[in-house]
């Protein structure tokens, strides 16, 4: 059972940084450091996209229309610290309580 919550945290440490690796894209994107026109950043650009995508449509539902300000990778963040510092953790806990 720990090392399926290891897995899971480790899943979720690996969705938080892809997250954030989009946020920062997304930011040099907007500013024109770098240039979507590039096969690469295009690639990578879309695969984040892709990853991303079904974690923030059930989000967006529910957040109002702030126009150019999307805060649902902030959500989505806040919800990803809640369960890997919070549910998991006490959830390891009740294990180890409950089989010594």
């Amino acid at each position: 059972m720990i090392a399926l919550l290891q897995i899971v945290q480790l899943l979720l440490t690996v969705i938080w940084w892809i997250i954030v690796v989009q946020a920062i894209l997304s930011w040099l994107i907007a500013f024109n450091v770098i240039n979507t026109h590039s096969d690469f950043v295009r690639t990578v650009w879309t695969a984040l996209q892709r990853m991303t995508e079904p974690m923030y449509r059930p989000i967006r539902r529910v957040l109002p229309d702030f126009g150019a300000l999307d805060l649902s990778p902030l959500v989505v963040l806040l919800i990803l610290y809640i369960l890997s510092n919070i549910v998991i953790p006490n959830i390891a806990q009740n294990y180890l309580v409950a089989t010594y």
